[in-house]
């Protein structure tokens, strides 16, 4: 699993077979079968698809997206919150993180063994007690946020709703480059050795993100 998910940093765009042809290359023994099981598990499918993470829930509601052409010039105007998978020494976790577009700040965040919504909502509390609510809250389609709980919290509030296109990763770009220098920069060196949540990274990596 930690082979496909560093790969699948690299490659986005790779499917069951592709992912297979290139772990039989590397020198692993493994079919197609195993892999489809292991990436629906990751909930990780090409940005052609929808990712099993961002999978919709029945009968919620989608919102448009409303950050094409905008212009993003202060603090607060516009979050993003997205969810990854984190390889540990013994299985994997989920991490919700939801960041600051203008910042590129992370403002809050949440570990948990499984998809349901209530971390994410923690995390969204967390973030509105300490800075406030934001103008705009984008995200993925997923059913953590396409729920009542999430939703709600953010009209309450009186923050505009906007999510990505199907299988638009890059709607989400910044939280993308997040992830990728969260899993290079820590998870990968720390995660094999037990020392994730100890490691010192996570502040690191925030502030490399706040320059870029």
């Amino acid at each position: 699993m930690r082979q496909i998910d560093k790969q699948f940093l690299e490659t986005p765009f790779y499917g069951v077979k592709q992912m297979t042809w290139h772990l039989r290359n590397e020198g692993n023994r493994v079919n197609e079968k195993r892999i489809r099981r292991l990436m629906r598990l990751m909930g990780l499918i090409p940005i052609y698809q929808k990712p099993n993470t961002s999978k919709a829930a029945k009968g919620h509601k989608i919102y448009p997206y409303l950050l094409r052409n905008l212009r993003v010039d202060r603090p607060d105007q516009v979050w993003a919150a997205d969810i990854t998978y984190l390889p540990m020494w013994r299985g994997f976790l989920y991490l919700v993180a939801i960041m600051d577009w203008h910042t590129r700040k992370v403002l809050a965040w949440r570990i948990s063994n499984t998809l349901e919504t209530e971390f994410c909502v923690e995390a969204l509390n967390d973030a509105i007690s300490r800075f406030g609510p934001p103008e705009i809250m984008n995200t993925d389609q997923g059913s953590q946020f396409t729920s009542f709980a999430w939703t709600d919290r953010l009209k309450r509030v009186g923050t505009k709703i906007s999510m990505d296109g199907k299988g638009r990763f890059l709607d989400n770009i910044f939280v993308e480059r997040l992830w990728r220098s969260l899993k290079y920069e820590c998870v990968y060196l720390h995660a094999c050795k037990g020392k994730l949540l100890d490691a010192p990274c996570t502040g690191q990596i925030t502030a490399q993100n706040a320059k870029k």
